[in-house]
């Protein structure tokens, strides 16, 4: 089996109404390199959003780290647990590379998905339909 390393449109968090759902589920974790909130939704799939202020400095440095982000995403998306949405806010820090961002979302991912597993109900909303 040839495993895909895709991130098509489908798999992009982009409703306001979306991140607002993920931001009202309460259930978020953090490190010094990211902050990632997370909801489940009953779509299969997990979908990413990122959310790079201003405060990151330039439109440059900003879709620098949007793209780290979204390239970390693609690469672990496989070992996500499916059936989450993610919302992604990097510390404001010059210094995390590109495998500061992938341990750090593979370790803060795989504590929420087992604190929504046992805690949590999943939300009434079917997260994008």
């Amino acid at each position: 089996m040839v495993t895909e390393f895709l991130f098509p449109k489908r798999m992009h968090l982009r409703r306001p109404k979306d991140f607002e759902r993920v931001y009202g589920a309460g259930v978020r974790a953090g490190d010094a390199h990211l902050l990632i909130f997370v909801a489940p939704n009953k779509l299969g799939e997990t979908r990413l959003g990122l959310s790079v202020s201003k405060k990151h400095g330039s439109a440059v440095h900003r879709n620098l780290k949007r793209r780290r982000l979204k390239e970390v995403f693609r690469l672990l998306q496989h070992e996500i647990p499916k059936g989450l949405d993610l919302i992604i806010v990097p510390r404001q820090r010059d210094d995390s590379s590109l495998s500061d961002f992938q341990e750090s979302m593979r370790a803060l991912v795989m504590r929420l998905s087992r604190r929504i597993s046992r805690g949590s109900q999943p939300s009434q909303e079917d997260g994008g339909q």
